[in-house]
């Protein structure tokens, strides 16, 4: 055997581990969740925040513990709620996302959050997000989207996000 003829088969070989490797790392950083009706509202020049939307769908019990996005300064999961006749919104540090349940985003509801925006988010463009989930072992995974800019909900989002709503912090 030639020293090409050896090395070729190394080669191959340690590129399959590699993939496998690659697969491995790329499983453990992918929340198993799926995501349904996501988008982020659009925004006008000036606007310095925005909201998420979306249908969450976790196989396995999780919790929503984190987002992050290139595209603002700060990444919340907020949740809005009446008090008397106020309606607030604040951050929580977690959402509890039952296995098999469907957890919504909505306005008016749970969200995500883009504060102090780097630039206007136009209408046809996409926002990278990342949301981070903690499992019942306390492993951290994620799930890196891309979520389109729009001023509507898309078709199959929920009605209920199409709404806006006045709130207090």
């Amino acid at each position: 055997m030639t020293k090409n003829q050896w090395i070729s088969p190394f080669i191959v070989a340690a590129a399959l581990v590699a993939g496998f490797a690659g697969n491995a790392s790329a499983h453990t950083e992918a929340a198993h969740v799926e995501v349904d009706g996501a988008w982020v509202r659009a925004t006008v020049p000036g606007q310095q925040g925005t909201g998420g939307f979306m249908r969450l769908k976790a196989k396995e019990s999780l919790t929503l513990v984190g987002v992050r996005s290139e595209a603002a300064a700060v990444s919340e999961v907020h949740e809005m709620k009446m008090e008397g006749d106020v309606m607030r919104m604040r951050a929580i540090s977690a959402l509890a996302l039952p296995a098999g349940k469907t957890v919504e985003l909505k306005s008016g509801g749970y969200h995500l959050m883009l504060q102090q925006l780097k630039a206007p988010l136009l209408k046809g463009t996409e926002v990278p997000v990342t949301l981070e989930f903690k499992d019942a072992k306390g492993e951290l995974s994620r799930l890196h989207l891309r979520l389109p800019v729009a001023m509507t909900a898309p078709t199959g989002a929920s009605p209920a996000a199409e709404h806006s709503h006045g709130h207090a912090h």
